[in-house]
């Protein structure tokens, strides 16, 4: 897989009023894949990963992992070598392009003691706040200095202590987690994060030999181990990605079945589309979304939180949804304190969304769309503005659609087999497009 910035830059090309109708089997999950591949620096055994998400971040870190001293060979099966690991200081260019680079502090310091990292980069969704990491690695025993640009930690073994998160964080838990498999003694985590993607490291950490009790609760309990071995595993599917395509559709109109995840992960998810207007069936690892064309977008009000809540990386979705709604709705960030830099691009398409301080937008709807130009500034919100484009008159042109293809595998492809018209296109830096390498 290319990598961000190494090839010509891609738009996507969306033609909207199609409905989508279809079956769509979801990838793996990028969020539970990033972590456990950093897990694999645990051990100087292999440890393969089925159903790895064929994206420019797993790509990013496979190349990390390899200039660490190890090997990442293959795509969706992914067989991980880190015996011959020995660099501790992830490098500049690599680490800045996505946020997961911080987990590699914890698994560093876990098989080697030392690391190296730089301030991690990704999506510029708010000060995500890496010093809780940081307390609870030196509350293990870590001697760790801060600059601007870098965190340089070591230790001669992490020990196990009492670590509270005033707020749940998803890289804070799985940060510690990678730290306290290898410490001595035990390490309890209070308030921890309790996503599926956490939960599915645990998974494999225990597959490895660590001893982990409390998974999927708020407290976790770790009881350090001398050594990890080698494991295969399957990372879990995708639920954010589900939860887009089930947005989409309850958006555009249509009917789409979404296989190969499991509903339970998007409880509160699949009931706002249910108020909404949309009808959900769900089954044993599947679910079914659909909307009828003339059934209205009734205004739902959505706040988030941490699971099982509403996801933050859903809010943008489904305020594009609500562009679509008959009335006004209210949409409440409370994870990510500037995670509403899709409402420009919405509103250049046509969105009327009033932003009320940090924590709330307004959305006015219904909104007539119309195609335009916009630019992608993360990867929720370029999924947002490919729903808008879907729901939208005319023709949109989404620019920097690198950032969709860092968290989605093949969105274009996917959407195209299920009736979108979307294509993916070269453009030059002037806007000019030059060839199709999707359709």
């Amino acid at each position: 897989m290319k990598l961000p910035g190494t090839h010509r830059e891609f738009a996507l090309r969306i033609t909207g009023g199609s409905q989508l109708a279809g079956d769509l089997c979801v990838s793996g999950s990028k969020n539970a894949a990033l972590p456990e591949m950093a897990a694999a620096l645990l051990t100087s055994e292999p440890v393969r990963l089925n159903n790895v998400p064929k994206v420019s971040d797993a790509a990013v870190m496979a190349e990390i992992l390899g200039g660490l001293g190890g090997r990442a060979e293959g795509e969706g099966s992914m067989l991980l070598r880190m015996g011959h690991a020995r660099d501790t200081n992830v490098p500049d260019e690599l680490g800045r392009r996505m946020r997961a680079t911080i987990l590699l502090l914890g698994a560093l310091l876990g098989r080697f003691g030392q690391a190296r990292v730089p301030r991690p980069g990704g999506d510029d969704i708010g000060a995500r706040r890496v010093e809780q990491h940081l307390r609870g690695l030196r509350q293990m025993g870590a001697r760790i200095e801060e600059s601007a640009t870098e965190i340089v930690a070591e230790v001669d073994r992490l020990r196990g202590a009492r670590i509270v998160f005033d707020l749940p964080t998803v890289t804070g838990t799985e940060n510690i987690l990678l730290a306290a498999v290898l410490a001595e003694g035990r390490t309890e985590i209070f308030n921890a994060a309790r996503e599926p993607h956490v939960q599915d490291l645990c998974r494999l950490l225990t597959k490895m030999g660590a001893r982990i009790e409390g998974i999927g609760t708020e407290r976790l309990v770790v009881d350090g181990v001398r050594e990890l071995g080698g494991a295969e595993h399957t990372v879990i599917a995708d639920y954010l990605e589900a939860g887009t395509y089930a947005i989409a559709v309850a958006a555009a109109g249509g009917e789409l079945r979404i296989e190969c995840s499991s509903p339970e992960d998007l409880h509160v998810v699949l009931l706002k589309l249910e108020l909404a207007g949309a009808h959900v069936q769900t089954g044993d690892g599947w679910f079914q979304v659909g909307r009828r064309p003339r059934t209205r977008i009734k205004p739902i009000d959505m706040s988030t939180w941490t699971f099982p809540g509403f996801p933050t990386d859903l809010q943008a979705q489904y305020m594009a949804l609500m562009t679509q709604a008959d009335g006004e709705a209210v949409i409440s960030e409370y994870v990510h304190e500037n995670r509403f830099q899709h409402v420009n691009q919405l509103a250049k398409m046509g969105a009327g969304i009033t932003v009320e301080g940090r924590l709330h937008a307004v959305v006015h709807g219904p909104c007539r769309l119309h195609g335009t130009e916009v630019s992608i500034p993360d990867i929720r919100s370029g999924a947002a503005l490919v729903i808008a484009a879907l729901c939208a008159e005319d023709e949109s042109l989404l620019r920097n659609a690198w950032h969709v293809e860092r968290g989605y595998e093949d969105m274009a492809g996917k959407l195209a087999s299920i009736g979108a018209q979307i294509q993916r296109v070269e453009v030059d830096s002037e806007g000019s497009r030059h060839s199709h390498t999707y359709e």
